[in-house]
């Protein structure tokens, strides 16, 4: 009995130690901290696409844009010092694809400021750019791979045929309709099925195919193409949320149709703030090519470039006319150059019509300079079948913003002319020295595998430049020296 109470003192005196040291903890600054290691959920990552889109400058860092530091705590250690830890935080899809930008954006500036030569890296008979044609080769070669690796679109599955999932692959507008093909029916390299997983949303409808099908002829109605624009844009903003997320600025379409840009009309955002990619790329009427990307015209009569300039002719072509050209007269440019020189000068072989005893395509591997006026609208397929017959192009337009100017440096391998220049067209192009025109028909053969529509597609060739243009808008940087 008389041992109980010795341990209820020795019991009190316990507590009350243990009192005192659990007050003075609760006094400490730092307790607060030491039991809350995790920081409340955060919502989902979202921000607007200007945000999202990082320009590459001397203080890019690889991180993903938006996201804060992840939640810290304090670990007391045996000394009782006082470390700073942080807990790994699962990232979202969102913060998963821009910490990928923005290690692509930190790997193409490193490519700009390295001295590698390489061509001696690379294996096998893989296209390395090089040269005077490029505004910067080793970037846009690095950017390039990139998006191999990285770049996924994903391609809305609404609308039906034939406006959406289809366009046209045998006339003038050839490119709308084969890319579209190639994005939902090629490899799929770059397709992705699960929207979440996207860096950009491709709306496959085709212009082309709504003039064909909804437009009355001479009603000169545009409102079916604008309605069907806006209902489609309206479907897709009401069944995902990715539209309305950055308001369409991660989104593109593309049309070569002349009234592309008056379609993309439909919905404000598309048109000011998405990614159009235009033949008619005119910047007097909208074209802003901060965002919108110029899309080359492709003229295939049966489905396939002809045979007389499939493939590259020799280099010693007999060239014995100084420029050619043949096209009817329509738009503000061609009667200025018809005015002046239709039927003309034998030099300068100019026509309104084509003689039938003379071949167009003949006529082109026969000459040194192409003359390419734009028409109706800025852009001209003569551009991209001047580059397959090696004739160095002349343009003669205003306003047009080339295709991938963003890469190509086009005072390479073409000539711009002035449109009040064309009365002395002869006299300019004749004072073209040998050694620059030599060095032009060079850049021009250089080009050429950017320009070709493969089936399926090959690297670096139209399709490939086309989603790398689009790709370069999603990362937001200019590819410049």
């Amino acid at each position: 009995m008389g041992a109980y109470p010795g341990c209820s003192v020795t019991i009190l005196s316990s507590l009350c130690v243990a009192s005192i040291l659990i007050v003075s903890i609760l006094s400490r600054p730092f307790f607060s901290t030491l039991v809350s290691f995790s920081a409340p959920p955060k919502s989902e990552f979202s921000v607007p696409m200007v945000e999202l889109q990082k320009k590459i400058n001397s203080d890019d860092q690889v991180r993903a844009v938006g996201t804060g530091d992840s939640p810290t705590g304090f670990y007391i250690n045996r000394f009782g010092n006082r470390t700073l830890v942080r807990k790994k935080v699962k990232l979202s899809r969102e913060q998963e694809l821009e910490q990928g930008l923005a290690h692509a954006r930190a790997s193409i500036r490193r490519s700009a400021a390295s001295k590698l030569n390489l061509s001696a890296t690379v294996k096998g008979d893989d296209y390395v750019p090089s040269g005077i044609v490029y505004r910067n080769s080793r970037t846009f070669y690095q950017s390039y791979l990139e998006m191999e690796r990285r770049f996924k679109v994903y391609v809305y599955p609404e609308g039906d045929l034939p406006i959406t999932h289809d366009g046209p692959c045998k006339d003038i507008y050839s490119i709308e309709g084969r890319f579209i093909h190639e994005m939902e029916h090629g490899n799929g390299n770059f397709r992705t099925r699960d929207p979440r997983r996207a860096h950009v949303y491709f709306m496959p409808f085709s212009v082309t195919w709504m003039v064909k099908y909804l437009y009355q002829s001479l009603s000169h109605n545009h409102n079916p193409l604008l309605e069907f624009v806006s209902d489609y844009v309206r479907v897709v903003s009401m069944r995902y949320p990715f539209w309305n997320r950055t308001r369409g600025a991660d989104h593109f379409m593309l049309s070569c149709h002349d009234w592309g840009p008056i379609a993309s009309g439909g919905n404000p955002f598309l048109y000011n703030t998405s990614i159009r990619v235009l033949c008619n790329a005119n910047s007097s009427e909208g074209f802003n090519p901060q965002k919108d990307i110029s899309l080359p015209e492709i003229h295939l009569y049966s489905g396939k470039v002809s045979p007389k300039i499939a493939t590259p002719p020799p280099d010693n072509t007999s060239r014995p006319h100084l420029a050619f050209f043949a096209g009817g007269v329509h738009g503000p440019i061609r009667p200025i150059l018809l005015h002046h020189w239709k039927n003309r000068d034998n030099d300068l072989r100019v026509y309104e019509y084509l003689p039938k005893d003379l071949d167009y395509y003949s006529l082109m591997l026969q000459s040194r300079f192409c003359l390419c006026p734009s028409g109706h609208e800025v852009a001209s397929p003569r551009i991209v079948e001047a580059i397959y017959a090696e004739c160095v192009p002349v343009i003669l337009s205003k306003s047009y913003v080339l295709p991938f100017s963003d890469v190509l440096r086009w005072e390479a391998f073409s000539i711009t002319v002035d449109v009040s220049e064309i009365p002395r067209l002869k006299e300019v192009l004749s004072a073209v020295p040998e050694a620059r025109y030599r060095k032009l028909k060079k850049g021009v053969r250089l080009v050429r595998r950017h320009f070709v529509l493969n089936k399926p597609a090959k690297r670096f060739d139209v399709f490939h430049m086309i989603l790398h243009s689009i790709w370069l808008r999603r990362l937001n940087i200019k590819l410049d020296q």
